[in-house]
This record gives structure tokens, sequence and C-alpha cells, in this order.
């Protein structure tokens, strides 16, 4: 595993950076109209909103921090909740969107003293969670706006029905994912340690293999238990899955406000959720240049000053991904000294 996480090269943080800047660079070299500046007006308004929009980043990465505390019962202390969150982050940041940080997730929680079975469960935890929320908002929110506002994207047809069919088919994979994972974990935990198994089965994982039987009756344990929690662990749980995922869609709505008056907010929220699937399978870096002109298509409309989408696409990634690529490159080497290269040297020593 140590070798992995070393593989995090420098090209690897600069990539997704590139990657991202090209789709800017060809958006702006076809959409742009640098008159559309001359129709904004940089006010006491914008400042509170680009306010209201950092504290929507710090709810979303605190709502993380809370529970993944709180999923350890607290034997992650804040600073050890708050690291493993930032090399979460960063890991999903340096990885196609496909992949994500989770792969990785259950080593920077183990390496924090919890046990393998434990940190295998709080992981497997925080995918339900994460995917139960857009099970469940997503129905009440197509519902609630309905399948033609959510959909449409005018003069663009065929951006209009890949989309429908491209969140109908995530939505029934995430569907049968939570189903399977609310089985395993809830009513036949020996599947889940199967799986756990089987993903130790990976190359960067199979030093661990071993330590894999032992974490399948941990798991078994770990399972059980969490059918007796507290109500206060569940409730913890939900609010702060809550609070992140909301936070994280609301960002755009408070971008969108320091600029102009929007008065779709919900349709703009329920969007979001859609893009994120489309993110989700990207095969770049963080869904970098995807991302981008998913953000000019789909939300675009929504921007009343004709050639302005690009500026806020841009805007809206380098207060949202950019920092973590920064946070990363300062985090992760010490993290991989202290855990990996200080360790070997005391023990040859």
């Amino acid at each position: 595993m140590s070798e992995e996480i070393r593989r995090v090269k420098s090209w690897k943080i600069f990539l997704p950076v590139l990657i991202g800047l090209v789709a800017i660079a060809y958006m702006f070299y076809k959409e742009f109209d640098p008159s559309a500046f001359d129709e904004i007006d940089f006010t006491w308004c914008s400042v509170f909103w680009f306010v209201m929009a950092i504290l929507c980043i710090v709810g979303r990465d605190m709502g993380y921090i809370i529970r993944i505390r709180g999923l350890s019962e607290n034997q992650l202390s804040w600073r050890q909740a708050f690291r493993v969150i930032m090399l979460w982050e960063f890991t999903s940041a340096v990885t196609p969107s496909s992949i994500g940080g989770t792969s990785v997730a259950l080593m920077y929680i183990h390496k924090e003293g919890i046990s393998i079975g434990k940190s295998s469960a709080m992981v497997m935890m925080t995918s339900l969670l994460d995917e139960l929320y857009f099970v469940i908002m997503f129905p009440v929110l197509v519902f609630s706006i309905g399948v033609p506002e959510l959909f449409d994207i005018e003069d663009s047809p065929g951006w209009s029905q890949g989309m429908f069919w491209l969140a109908a088919t995530g939505y029934i994979i995430k569907f049968v994912w939570v189903m399977a994972l609310i089985y395993g974990m809830f009513v036949n935990p020996k599947s889940l340690g199967k799986l756990i198994f089987a993903i130790f089965k990976l190359p960067f994982l199979k030093r661990w293999k071993r330590g894999a039987v032992k974490a399948l009756r941990e798991i078994e344990l770990s399972s059980t238990e969490l059918k007796f929690k507290k109500k206060s662990f569940w409730i913890n749980a939900f609010v702060t899955t809550f609070i992140s995922w909301t936070s994280r869609y609301w960002i755009v709505n408070c971008l969108f406000l320091a600029f102009f008056t929007i008065h779709d907010h919900f349709l703009i929220f329920a969007r979001q959720l859609v893009m994120w699937v489309a993110m989700l399978i990207s095969p770049t870096p963080g869904g970098s240049g995807i991302a981008e002109i998913m953000f000019s298509r789909y939300l675009g409309e929504f921007i009343p000053l004709v050639g302005f989408a690009v500026a806020l696409a841009l805007l809206w990634r380098l207060v949202t991904y950019y920092p973590y690529l920064v946070i990363g490159a300062f985090v992760v080497p010490k993290w991989i000294n202290d855990n990996f290269i200080s360790k070997n040297k005391t023990i040859h020593n």
C-alpha cells in the first residue's frame, strides 16, 4: 500500500489542473464574451454571497469530519478526522471519478489506529449514507420539480435526452448498490465480509490480505453492533450526511447570487444531483474537464449574462476542487513520512 500512495507524484496533482484548464480554455475560445463583465456590479452583496459560498464549503467538510468521527465512536480525534477527510478528498481529486478516494480510504482510517474490520465497516457506512442521500433526494426533487423542467436544456435536445438516461441509469445503479449494502450490513454480514476479502485481492492491497481474514470476523461483529446503536449515532450519521451534501450543492447557488438574482434555486440544486452522476463516471481525475463543460451546458441557461457561464464554471472549480489539491500537496507527504518512511527507519534501526 505504501508503494501505491508514493506513486502520487507531482504530475498527478497537475494533471487534473491541466485537463480542467484545457477544457476551460476551449470554452473560453468558443463561448466567452468579455463584454459580459461590463454588466456586472461587484458590491457588498457579492462579498456576502462569496462568504456564504465559503461557509458552504466549510459546512461540507465539517459534516464529513463530524460524521467520520461519529462513525469511529470518537476513537478518531478531531485532528485525525480532519486528516482522514483531507486525504480522502485529495485522493478523489487526483484519481478518476469512477474510482474516487474510497478505494484507499480504508487505509487512511486504519493508519489512524482503527482496526481493519472497523475501518472497513466505516468506509461501507459512509458509502451507504452518501448513496442513500441521492437515492432519497433525487426522486423527491424529480416529483417536486417535474421531469421536463429538470432535464430540458434550451436549444440542446440531444443533451436533454442524454442527461435523462444518464440520470436514470445512475439512479438504478445507486439504488441496487444501496440495497446490497443494507443487505450486507444488516441482514447478511458474511456476504459483505466476502466482498471486503475480494477487495483485498487487489494488487496494492495484497500485503494486507492476511489481515482481511481477521477483518471478516470483525466486520460481522461491527455489523451486529450497528443493529444496536443508539438513536444518537444514527441521527448524527444522517444529519451530517445531509449537511455535507446539501452544503456542497448550495455553493453554486451562492456563487450565482454573488453576480445576479436567481429564482429557480431548487431546480439548480436538483440539476447538480444529475451533474454528480455524470461526474462519477468521468474517466478524468476528479471529473476535470467533464465538470467544467457540464456546468456550462447544464446550468448555463440560469445565467442571464451571455458568455459568463465559462467564467463561473472556472470560479466554481477554483473554490470547490482545486483547494483540495493544494491541501493534499502539504498533507500527503507528511502523512507518508509519518506512516511509512519514519516507521521503516525505526524498524531498521
